[in-house]
């Protein structure tokens, strides 16, 4: 997936020489967590809205650039990548450079996620699978063929969370249902953390327990 088409240029970069009260305007009409900070087309850092309450606003910039965050993605950085970098700096916007280190614009959250809406994971029909193992334990190979073996379609697989010593992958699969995919990780030793369908599974195992307490009930 290219993203670099939604780079952003609409909001000019802020310069060191700019003062704290230019900064505050800029906040109160835009809806951005940070504000990019530029000097002789390098980028200098972002300013966040956080930061602000702590300002003295008939100061510059430059008299707080220890306070600017650092961070930013390249031209070329892929879309997951980006997405990393939002999570990290809890940033609704993104600096991008160039392969010369040059601030050329910058990436807006939405306009990233709206991306993301739009690949296979989102878009084609199928089901949802949560599934967890020991982090040193599972390859995505092994999912992989998992899935395949059932005659399903991996569409797109993501480590959704990492506590410890265990890993929790998410998965959309289509061409099939979920319940024979769901058995066939049991059987690889696999938790099944969440599926959207019925899970046979789980059935007939309250099917068997409501059997044995009318026969103990006999």
């Amino acid at each position: 997936m290219e993203i670099s088409t939604c780079i952003n240029y609409d909001i000019p970069p802020l310069s060191p020489d700019d003062t704290l009260e230019k900064v505050r305007e800029c906040f109160l009409k835009l809806t951005n967590t940070h504000l990019p900070v530029v000097k002789d087309g390098y980028l200098a850092g972002s300013i966040s809205e956080e930061d602000m309450a702590g300002f003295d606003l008939d100061k510059k910039i430059s008299d707080y650039t220890y306070a600017l965050d650092m961070f930013f993605v390249g031209e070329h950085t892929n879309w997951l990548e980006v997405l990393e970098v939002f999570a990290k700096n809890d940033a609704n916007t993104v600096p991008v450079l160039d392969k010369e280190g040059q601030y050329l614009g910058y990436y807006e959250l939405t306009e990233i996620m709206g991306l993301f809406r739009e690949t296979p994971f989102f878009n084609e029909p199928g089901g949802v699978l949560i599934v967890e193992k020991g982090s040193a334990d599972y390859t995505f190979s092994e999912i992989s063929q998992i899935v395949e073996s059932n005659n399903g379609k991996l569409l797109g697989a993501f480590i959704s969370n990492g506590e410890g010593d265990k890993v929790q992958i998410t998965l959309k699969v289509g061409n099939t249902g979920l319940n024979s995919i769901i058995q066939s990780f049991r059987r690889y030793g696999y938790g099944i953390v969440m599926g959207n369908e019925d899970d046979m599974y789980l059935a007939n195992l309250k099917e068997r327990s409501d059997y044995l307490k009318k026969f103990l009930n006999i």
